[in-house]
């Protein structure tokens, strides 16, 4: 059989599902269900921002609202405020929130546990008090009306089956980057901190380093997160970024597991639809949304795709993952 069948029928669940994400809005006539299916892909790349610390380099970080409240008012302020580009504010979205990645990361990330927890914390609340009460820099409570579209090279965003498209492109560059990135010697070194921190210094890695690399990067996703937001939602104020928001991430990746790639994504679509779902018993869908929750903790805490070996369900761009894993044990790169 050629190769290329084999590779086919191998991802055929995958090149199923993408078909699938395609035709939605094609068959889909509901623009309230189309929007819904548009912050679902929102907060797929913010759980995968997440997932790349809580799942992969095992820090406990519950403050990542804040970077996708950097992310949005960067974005959003450059565009409204000084017709910049859309192209440009979109990167410095992410970049910016980096920027503020590496100034959290560099005095707090020799903290462990539950001390580095609220110090990622204390900086959501510092995040939204400013964005809160800097009425002449972000508007204060009133926040950023009338942003523009998305354009993307002389594309113009102007319908919603379009921001669907758009957002989507957005998550498979996401997805793709992000499984490339984990399954690589920086991801592998990631998995050897979360095993065993003082084994993985012993050989060679430098933990403080690629600590500070891993949240830099996971702060720049979470402010491209915040762009696509802006631009979809085409306003934005402080109440989209309160803890509540940081919350509910680590909902998602306790419900559809961390450190892999499928349960960011599988959780996200959950927990998202649930709450829309029950929009006319608005009094109960919060404990309905909680009582999924502990449901699933009860019957599989490490979440619906908990465990490393689902990564290999993915099979992206590097066949050589397949080595890498021997169920859930971690093996070193010399091991490959």
């Amino acid at each position: 059989m050629p190769q290329i069948v084999k590779n086919a029928l191998e991802n055929s669940p995958l090149i199923l599902f993408l078909a699938a994400l395609v035709a939605a809005p094609f068959v889909i006539s509901n623009q309230y269900v189309l929007q819904i299916m548009i912050f679902i892909g929102i907060y797929v790349i913010l759980a995968q921002s997440l997932n790349l610390l809580n799942g992969y380099i095992g820090l406990i970080a519950i403050g990542h609202a804040g970077f996708y409240g950097i992310g949005a008012y960067t974005s959003a302020m450059l565009t409204v405020d000084m017709g910049a580009p859309f192209e440009v504010a979109f990167l410095a979205a992410g970049l910016v929130a980096g920027a503020f990645g590496w100034a959290l990361g560099r005095p707090t990330l020799r903290l462990e546990g539950i001390y580095l927890a609220l110090a990622t914390l204390g900086f959501n609340i510092i995040v939204w008090l400013v964005l809160l009460n800097w009425n002449g820099f972000t508007g204060g409570p009133l926040g950023i009306k009338d942003i523009p579209r998305p354009s993307v090279f002389g594309w113009e965003v102007d319908t919603r089956i379009e921001n669907y498209f758009f957002v989507l492109a957005v998550v498979a560059v996401v997805v793709f980057t992000m499984a490339r990135l984990v399954n690589s010697r920086f991801g592998r070194a990631l998995v050897a901190i979360r095993e065993d921190q003082l084994a993985a210094a012993a050989m060679g890695v430098n933990v403080t380093r690629y600590k500070v690399q891993a949240f830099v990067i996971s702060a720049f996703y979470a402010g491209i997160a915040g762009a696509c937001y802006a631009h979809s939602v085409r306003y934005i104020s402080p109440d989209s970024f309160t803890m509540l928001e940081s919350f509910i991430l680590l909902a998602i990746l306790a419900l559809g597991g961390s450190g892999n790639m499928i349960g960011p994504i599988v959780g996200a679509a959950i927990l998202i639809a649930i709450p829309e779902l029950f929009r006319a018993v608005s009094e109960y869908r919060m404990l309905l949304y909680g009582l999924v929750l502990i449901i699933v903790m009860q019957v599989r805490p490490q979440g619906l795709f908990g465990g490393h070996h689902y990564d290999l369900r993915l099979r992206l761009f590097d066949r050589r993952q397949r080595k890498a894993y021997r169920g859930d044990v971690f093996l070193p790169p010399e091991a490959m």
